[in-house]
C-alpha cells in the first residue's frame, strides 16, 4: 500500500477561509444589511443604470455612429454609477442602523480620514439604572477624537445625562490639553442642539484647524496619560461590540 502523499493539482482552488471573505462575498452581505434598512436600493440602483445607460449612449452616438459601441460604452459607465450610488446608499443605510445604538458613535468615527486620533471606547460613561445589556440605550457615553480642529467630545445618550458628562469630560480635557487646544462639545441624535449620526464626520471636519500634526500628536499624548473616566457599565454590556462599518465594502471595492 502506497504512503506517498497524493499529490495536488498545480490548477487546484484553494481551501476559503471564513475569517478572509472574498469582495463578492462582502459585496453580497452589504449589499443584503442595506436592502434590509432600506428596501428601495435596487430601484435606485436599476434606475441609475438604466438612465445613465441611456444618456450615453445619446451623447455618445454623435461621435460613433454604431448603437453597439454606444451601448457597450453606455453600459460600463452605467455600472461605475450604479456602485457610486450604491455607496452612498449603503452608507445612508449603515448609519440609519446604527442610530439609537448605544456605541453607534464610536462606529461612525471609522468613517473619519487620516489627521484624527478618536478612540473606539468612551472615555466617559454613566449606565444609570442600566443592569442589562437590553437596557444599555439609557445610558450615558462621551467619545474623545483629536485633530487639526483640536479636541472633539461627543456625546450620546440621555439628554440631561450626556449633557452633564460631557461638560464634565470638557473641563478635564482643558485641564490637560492647555488654553491653546480647543475643546469642542457634540451631541448625537435627533433633536435641537444635535448632530445626526451620519453627519458627525462631516461637521467634525468643518471645524477651523488650529493645532499642527506635531501638536495633535502631543496633545494626544497627554489625553492617553490622562486615563478615562468610566464609571461601571453593568456585566456583560460592552460598547467595543457596537456594528462597525465596512468603508472599502461601501466604496465598491
Amino acid at each position: 500500500m502506497s504512503t506517498q502523499p497524493e499529490k495536488k493539482s498545480r490548477f487546484s482552488r484553494k481551501p476559503k477561509d471564513p475569517d478572509n471573505p472574498g469582495r463578492l462575498s462582502q459585496f453580497k452581505t452589504l449589499y443584503q444589511a442595506s436592502v434590509k434598512q432600506n428596501p428601495k436600493i435596487p430601484l435606485w440602483m436599476a434606475l441609475t443604470f438604466v438612465v445613465t445607460l441611456l444618456v450615453f449612449m445619446v451623447l455618445l452616438h454623435f461621435i460613433w455612429s454604431s448603437w453597439i459601441y454606444t451601448a457597450i460604452l453606455g453600459a460600463i459607465f452605467g455600472l461605475l454609477a450604479t456602485v457610486i450610488v450604491f455607496g452612498r446608499l449603503a452608507e445612508r443605510a449603515a448609519y440609519g442602523s446604527l442610530e439609537g445604538q448605544a456605541g453607534g458613535t464610536g462606529a461612525a468615527l471609522q468613517s473619519l480620514k487620516r489627521g484624527w486620533v478618536y478612540e473606539q471606547e468612551p472615555v466617559a460613561a454613566e449606565a444609570g439604572r442600566a443592569r442589562k445589556m437590553s437596557e444599555l440605550s439609557n445610558a450615558a457615553m462621551v467619545f474623545r477624537a483629536i485633530g487639526k480642529p483640536g479636541v472633539v467630545l461627543i456625546g450620546e445618550g440621555p439628554s440631561g445625562a450626556s449633557r452633564k458628562l460631557l461638560e464634565s469630560e470638557r473641563k478635564r480635557v482643558a485641564r490637560v490639553a492647555g488654553p491653546e487646544v480647543p475643546v469642542h462639545v457634540l451631541r448625537v441624535g435627533a433633536g435641537e442642539d444635535t448632530v445626526k449620526l451620519g453627519n458627525l464626520a462631516k461637521t467634525m471636519k468643518g471645524l477651523d484647524k488650529k493645532l499642527t500634526d506635531a501638536e495633535v500628536q502631543a496633545v494626544t499624548k497627554r489625553l492617553r496619560a490622562l486615563g478615562a473616566s468610566k464609571p461601571p457599565i453593568p456585566k456583560g454590556v460592552d460598547p467595543r461590540n457596537a456594528p462597525r462599518m465596512d468603508r472599502k465594502a461601501m466604496r465598491g471595492r
